[in-house]
């Protein structure tokens, strides 16, 4: 069963998290890292999104 559609409110904020499958890292180098921000940029300028902050963690503990 597919997830329901997220709700976009005009001027929300939102908070953003992801992790790998079972745990594992989602950068395995700063080669990764470089290519996640130059696509967060491109996706930020599509959609006209103000970034306010980011944090890229190897291992996050967001339980």
């Amino acid at each position: 069963m597919a997830r329901p559609l997220r709700l976009e409110i005009e001027g929300g904020v939102y908070h953003i998290t992801s992790r790998g499958n079972a745990r594992q890292l989602i950068f395995l180098d700063e080669n990764d890292k470089q290519k996640f921000l130059e696509t967060l940029n491109s996706v930020v300028e599509r959609f006209n999104w103000l970034c306010h902050a980011y944090c890229l963690m190897n291992n996050p503990f967001n339980d």
